[in-house]
């Protein structure tokens, strides 16, 4: 869209040929006759881009006293507009006091036409990335991104086809117990598309309270409830041309719902306070561990929406279901948590590994990685045994009686063959075994696949 260049001036020649220069150049222009005029418009909400400001006028043609009332006005609304002051009355005083009342440059009247377009193009260059800048110190606020591990048969599917809709724009709901890890996975899904250059935002939206859904959403201008107190940018423009994650999208309110809806079908959404409409270019990915087909039936959640949000639906397994998973998943956490934390780097026994496969993991992934954080700072040594776990035993699959190393060794590799389909260089790497070694195993316990 061409920048929008407000002309405030009681000289109507002087505008036309204003005009002139900047339509032929491109611009989108509006006029005022007087700064109180141009305040009426402004309080329209009408876009404007930056502004030309006439400091004399009919009521007081020398000292400047209206222009500096009108930049007083613009400071006190907050209004983000450059302005670019002019007069033809020459001083370095007025010229001195317009900057320091917020003018962001002057020029003298009749100005030199390239000297006018360069200073406008500066400053409508400067302001643009202000913004953008103020949109980055906003997204410092998102989840870094995070390595994606697996391993498993189940998780290689669904690998297998995601990576077959990543590159589109398809709307992607996906769903599974907390804790399987669906927020890294939608990091992965935007890595992997077109868009992987462009931001991702992801919002937690049962953690947004009802009254401020629009707000966290779509943002507000400065005034348009009583602690708005500066304008906001919402999620949907802090995503543009990238992905937006919507987690735990099954919390939404019924209200709120019909107000997401509307963004989905028409790609349009409005900042609170604001009268004109913005468009919206993300790539959505939702997710959740909700029952649709239960709070859809409920009323609880609006059918429609759901048909727009999963035009592709992919159900994460649980850890209990990637058992294969479980071993490569607890090196990274050691890793990251060793690191986070500046400690040695800590191998896991062998009965540490018995223990962590055996365990039925209600928490998923999450909890995998909190036992081994807390299992990492409470370290006293290099090597993590079953104790130091510290895993609750009455969640445990399958719990284990007390049984002679050699046991243990026994029911460990047949877990693994049987996590592998019997496949043994797999299970030898699930178990941290070379091949060698494996099959000396199988020999020792006569294991035959």
């Amino acid at each position: 869209m061409p920048a929008t260049i407000l002309i405030i001036e009681d000289s109507l020649e002087i505008r036309l040929s204003a005009r002139f220069i900047l339509e032929d150049s491109g611009y989108l222009v509006l006029e005022c006759s007087d700064p109180f005029e141009a305040q009426a418009l402004l309080e329209t909400d009408q876009a404007v881009n930056l502004i030309l400001l006439d400091m004399n006028f009919s009521r007081d043609t020398t000292s400047g006293n209206e222009g500096m009332a009108f930049l007083q006005y613009v400071q006190k609304k907050q209004l983000a507009i450059p302005v670019i002051a002019m007069t033809a009355w020459s001083s370095v005083d007025l010229a001195v006091r317009a900057m320091q009342q917020g003018a962001c440059d002057f020029i003298e009247k009749p100005w030199q036409n390239q000297r006018l377009l360069k200073l406008l193009q500066q400053q409508l260059t400067l302001n643009d990335l202000t913004k953008k800048n103020k949109k980055l110190q906003q997204q410092l606020n998102d989840h870094p991104s995070q390595p994606f591990i697996y391993n498993s048969t189940a998780m290689q599917q669904l690998i297998e086809q995601l990576e077959k809709v990543a590159k589109t724009d398809a709307n992607i709901l996906l769903t599974g117990e907390n804790g399987t890890g669906k927020s890294q996975l939608a990091q992965w899904i935007h890595q992997q598309s077109a868009r992987k250059t462009q931001p991702f935002i992801a919002v937690n939206m049962g953690a947004i309270v009802e009254s401020l859904f629009e707000s966290e959403m779509f943002g507000h201008k400065k005034g348009a409830f009583t602690d708005a107190k500066s304008e906001r940018i919402g999620r949907f423009e802090l995503a543009e041309n990238g992905s937006l994650f919507l987690d735990e999208i099954a919390n939404i309110p019924l209200p709120q719902q019909a107000k997401l809806l509307r963004v989905l079908e028409n790609q349009e959404y409005e900042m609170v306070g604001a009268s004109y409409t913005k468009k919206a270019n993300v790539r959505l990915i939702s997710a959740t561990n909700g029952d649709f087909s239960k709070l859809i039936a409920s009323s609880a959640f609006r059918e429609d929406l759901y048909y727009r949000l999963n035009t592709l639906e992919f159900v994460i397994p649980p850890l209990r279901e990637r058992v294969e998973d479980i071993i490569p998943l607890c090196e990274h956490f050691i890793s990251h948590h060793a690191k986070k934390y500046n400690h040695n780097l800590i191998k896991l026994t062998d009965c540490a590994k018995l223990a962590l496969l055996h365990y039925s993991w209600p928490g998923n992934v999450r909890e995998l990685s909190h036992v081994i954080e807390r299992a990492v700072l409470l370290a006293t040594t290099d090597t993590l045994s079953a104790s130091h776990l510290n895993l609750n035993n009455n969640q445990a699959n399958n719990t284990l009686p007390l049984m002679t190393l050699e046991s243990a060794e026994r029911q460990l590799i047949d877990l693994a063959l049987k996590q592998t389909q019997g496949h043994i260089p797999n299970a030898a790497k699930l178990l941290g075994l070379g091949k060698s070694s494996m099959y000396r195993r199988l020999e020792k316990y006569g294991i035959t696949v």
